[in-house]
């Protein structure tokens, strides 16, 4: 049988799911099938919550979905945060720090986290982020191999930087690259 893959530019405030069974989420929320007309039996490999943006895959194949969520693959992210972030502070997110998982304390991995000299180029988001004017709100890229619940905004948070914007910009080699919001595309591989 052959498989289906997409990537798309997942916008703020969609959930990453096809559709909910649950009638008043689904009345009230915006879901994936809004952007495109699936394949029956596709669905996000891997998640980004509600408020985060960028890049999604999607599959009609259940083994890839668990191979690439399993296989410690590289997802990078673009995040502005609250705050002037110190080089302490990024030196404690690429050691691991300590946040909060199904009510316990996890300890996250090592990861690369860089500081980004210029802002991104991103679409503007629908919803409006506080500027500037409230205190400086620089961006970091952030390179994990795992992907625990809101882990990059936990992070931030675990050394005093709340997320204000997070976008997926890497997937293992997929990138965000010539996507617009909204915007699905079919691919041949995803790896």
């Amino acid at each position: 049988m052959s498989h289906t893959h997409f990537k798309l530019f997942k916008p703020y405030g969609f959930i990453s799911q096809l559709l909910s069974n649950d009638a008043r989420q689904a009345r009230k929320k915006k879901f994936l099938s809004e952007l495109y007309d699936f394949p029956e039996g596709t669905m996000a490999i891997g998640r980004l919550d509600e408020k985060s943006e960028g890049l999604l895959l999607m599959t009609t194949d259940g083994k890839l979905s668990d191979t690439i969520n399993r296989s410690g693959i590289e997802k990078e992210y673009y995040v502005q945060v609250d705050g002037m972030i110190t080089d302490d502070a990024i030196e404690q997110m690429a050691a691991g720090v300590e946040i909060g998982f199904d009510g316990k304390k996890y300890q996250t991995k090592p990861c690369k986290v860089r500081r980004l000299i210029e802002n991104p180029t991103l679409p503007e988001r629908s919803k409006k982020i506080r500027d500037a004017r409230h205190g400086p709100t620089p961006w970091i890229s952030v390179t994990i191999t795992e992907g625990k619940f809101r882990q990059v905004r936990k992070m931030t948070s675990a050394v005093g930087f709340p997320t204000l914007r997070l976008v997926r910009i890497r997937i293992g080699s997929q990138t965000l690259m010539g996507l617009e919001p909204r915007q699905v595309i079919e691919v041949k591989e995803l790896l």
